[in-house]
């Protein structure tokens, strides 16, 4: 008898540890890449205007505004960390532009003195504030477009 009550009780700790687990609470944020902008338009002057005319933007589909502080966007050589700002639910978006200004609720600033995205092809990253990647956005030479959805 006390060996069937050890092993039921055992076995209802370990449903209860599987259902912890899999809660949905643990869910990742439904935040993705949505476009971006990686050749500004015009002559690449390294103006402040044409740099921020460079851009990536983020979405979020889920049903719970994202605070970004710590989550990051890499490329090849570069990373932008985000402050305190929050992109809100329901297809809320925030653009990364790549020169500077001051930030606001849905555009921020690298503060790059130099263009960060190749015209050619490149690749960003968006990285969790524990560094894990949680999207990427990949491009490749675009002949006559400067625009593209991720």
């Amino acid at each position: 008898m006390r060996k069937l009550l050890v092993t039921g009780i055992s076995l209802a700790f370990a449903t209860v540890g599987a259902l912890a687990v899999s809660s949905p609470a643990s869910a990742a944020p439904a935040l993705r890449f949505h476009s971006t902008q990686y050749d500004s338009p015009g002559k690449d002057t390294r103006s402040n205007k044409s740099l921020n005319a460079e851009w990536i933007s983020l979405v979020n589909t889920g049903k719970k505004a994202v605070d970004l502080k710590g989550w990051t966007i890499v490329d090849k050589s570069r990373t932008y960390t985000f402050g305190s700002v929050r992109i809100a639910a329901n297809g809320g978006r925030i653009w990364l532009h790549t020169g500077s200004a001051r930030d606001t609720a849905r555009h921020v600033y690298w503060g790059s003195g130099n263009y960060v995205w190749n015209n050619t092809g490149d690749t960003a990253v968006l990285r969790t504030p524990a560094k894990k990647q949680h999207d990427k956005c990949t491009w490749g030479n675009k002949s006559g477009r400067t625009k593209i959805a991720c």
